[in-house]
């Protein structure tokens, strides 16, 4: 007979805990590829935190005297991936900018201009989360996706500069311009689970902060 109750843990695998790594490419270089394909040496390195959303908006249908609810429609769906870079580097700058990153391959070396600013670039992105048994992973992939983030670099006497960024998912199915057939039932991207065994899955790493 068992004592406990509530939420017990039903898989102490699945528990989500420290940061996902982020990695990001041009996304024409990659749309076409449906798995997790880039790897750590596309990582934008240190982060402060990472957050997936992924938000909604309903069209509520009601009816009677009084008015009650018979259900819910959904009227727009977006998702989008917090994170604060902490490597201030040329190429982590040009993504906060939505410049191309592909252009800047050395950590102190480079420029990036200012007052140029067009309609970002569009990249792909996968934040791979390594659970604590380091084994299991979960990848969300956005296969064209934009960066839009107001650029603040706060320079403190002890404490690292964290550059927040916004990664948004932007639609990768065929029927826009820069995107594939292979997105058509997941216009916005997808979030992969791995148990390790997997051959078609990039390998995996977790970052910490």
């Amino acid at each position: 007979m068992t004592t406990r109750s509530g939420p017990v843990t039903t898989d102490t695998t699945a528990i989500a805990l420290g940061l996902a790594q982020v990695r990001i490419a041009l996304s024409t270089s990659y749309v076409g590829q449906s798995r997790a394909i880039l790897t750590s040496t596309n990582s934008i390195g240190a982060l402060a935190n990472t957050k997936f959303s992924g938000n909604a908006e309903f069209f509520r249908l009601e009816s009677g005297f009084p008015l009650q609810e018979d259900a819910i429609f959904p009227l727009r769906e977006s998702a989008m991936l917090e994170c604060s870079f902490k490597e201030i580097t040329p190429k982590n700058l040009a993504i906060a900018l939505g410049k191309d990153p592909s252009a800047y391959a050395d950590a102190h070396s480079g420029e990036v201009y200012l007052g140029t600013r067009v309609a970002p670039v569009y990249l792909r992105m996968e934040a791979v989360y390594t659970f604590p048994d380091g084994t299991n992973t979960m990848t969300i992939i956005f296969p064209r996706a934009q960066v839009a983030a107001s650029t603040e670099v706060d320079l403190q006497a002890e404490e690292p500069a964290n550059v927040p960024i916004s990664i948004e998912s932007k639609r990768a199915d065929s029927a826009v311009s820069g995107g594939h057939v292979i997105w058509d039932g997941a216009p916005l991207g997808k979030i992969v689970w791995d148990d390790g065994t997997a051959t078609t899955t990039t390998t995996t790493t977790t970052t910490t902060a």
